[in-house]
């Protein structure tokens, strides 16, 4: 798998298409944050990258979780 310009041998419990999508998803923010970066270094694009990704999956677990408050609060309501 190419991510940034570069190939990688990525290997995992995962199913070959689904580490495909994973890479793809890291290859593209990469880009995405090379155009509005002005870095050259790979190594603090990848940086980005990776606190980019981890902003997401923060974010998404709050809602996540926020999500599954109200659903208790409706689920309490409708036992009351």
């Amino acid at each position: 798998m190419e991510i940034f310009g570069t190939e990688y041998r990525i290997k995992g419990e995962a199913d070959a298409e689904y580490i495909r999508r994973v890479a793809g998803y890291v290859d593209s923010k990469m880009q995405q944050i090379a155009q509005a970066s002005a870095t050259a270094s790979v190594a603090k694009l990848a940086i980005l990258t990776a606190v980019n990704i981890a902003d997401e999956l923060f974010r998404e677990r709050q809602d996540r979780e926020r999500a599954l408050a109200a659903l208790a609060e409706r689920l309490k309501l409708v036992e009351e």
